[in-house]
């Protein structure tokens, strides 16, 4: 979901994302469910891609939200059943942090001509917030659904799609933002705003600023996988993107962490900081928001589980700033960043 401070996590193996993995030939594949706890959802969402697992979907249903339903596809003829049960051995311990035990997994054999048409079908246009709508690129937005601003997404891995809580709340703050500054009414809300946006992951959040115009965002992951599927993602929505040249862009895109961040934006700290990250690498990276953050500028930090804020917000507070948990779904939190005007 977001960059950790260098040496980075492990990147993706490079595999084809979803719109590219038929082969030539037919093959059969592994459906692979499992229903998980929101905790884990991120740490899943790291760790298959680093196991050569892609092709990844999670579903959320609005009846049950704190039931996740994580859906991965997999040739048949790489994971056979000595693989299949090595690949739960190596899950097992991303539920140790929380005091959980890993979900059965289960497996469900599909032909070759069905797989791409299934992840499809748990894809589908996705209102959030007032004015947002997170569209399939091989979809149309639904006619109840025109008048919302599009946000194009095309899963190239692993990447956030939006539905997860953490991404929703980052997404709903910048609607709150927007209708602070312009109103939700006007053309662009956000116009004038400069973005940083730590840890871009599919660029969902970048993408959604530029949507509401921000004038320009600069984002960096550590992933070269997320740096991809920005870059094609901000292409489907036709936003520009720097590559390298002088030209200007509405989307300035390296791969990196902060120290990188601070590079894309020139020495001009960013009006609005999005960091959508698991709290400890929040508090790992926290030392460098001052070069990213200008005096009067505010940060929406998300990826926090809600009984992790008051220790982040203590070790905020010490640096100086005034952190506050401001909004939750399920058990993750969005806390507002603003300098303290007494150490300012």
């Amino acid at each position: 979901m977001g960059p950790t401070p260098e040496p980075a996590f492990p990147p993706g193996d490079g595999s084809p994302g979803l719109a590219g993995a038929q082969g030539s030939g037919a093959m059969a594949w592994w459906r692979l469910e499992m229903v998980c706890a929101p905790e884990l959802e991120e740490s899943l969402l790291w760790k298959l891609p680093t196991l050569g697992i892609s092709r990844v979907a999670l579903t959320h249903r609005p009846e049950s939200p704190q039931r996740c339903l994580l859906l991965a596809w997999l040739p048949e003829i790489d994971w056979p059943a000595p693989e299949r049960v090595e690949l739960a051995r190596a899950l097992a311990p991303l539920g140790e942090p929380f005091g959980l035990s890993l979900p059965p997994l289960a497996w469900h054999r599909q032909d070759d001509e069905d797989w791409s048409l299934s992840w499809k079908q748990h894809w589908q246009p996705d209102p959030v917030g007032q004015t947002l709508l997170i569209l399939p690129a091989w979809l149309e937005a639904p006619a109840d659904q025109a008048h919302r601003r599009p946000i194009r997404m095309d899963p190239g891995s692993a990447f956030g799609t939006g539905s997860h809580p953490s991404t929703r709340l980052c997404l709903e703050a910048l609607e709150a933002l927007a209708e602070q500054r312009g109103g939700l009414g006007a053309l662009a809300p956000l116009e004038g705003l400069r973005v940083a946006d730590l840890g871009c992951g599919s660029g969902i959040l970048a993408l959604a600023a530029l949507r509401l115009g921000a004038c320009q965002v600069a984002a960096v992951d550590t992933d070269s996988l997320a740096i991809r599927s920005t870059t094609e993602n901000a292409r489907l929505n036709d936003f520009t993107v720097g590559d390298g040249s002088l030209a200007p862009a509405q989307l300035r895109l390296a791969l990196g962490s902060a120290s990188t961040l601070e590079i894309l934006l020139e020495g001009r700290p960013a009006d609005l900081l999005l960091c959508n990250i698991l709290a400890p690498v929040i508090e790992a990276l926290s030392p460098s928001f001052r070069s990213l953050l200008a005096p009067a500028g505010v940060g929406f930090l998300s990826g926090l589980l809600v009984d992790q804020a008051p220790g982040l917000e203590k070790v905020l507070a010490a640096q100086g700033w005034r952190a506050q948990l401001v909004a939750r779904q399920e058990s993750w939190g969005l806390m507002r960043l603003e300098i303290r005007r007494d150490v300012a």
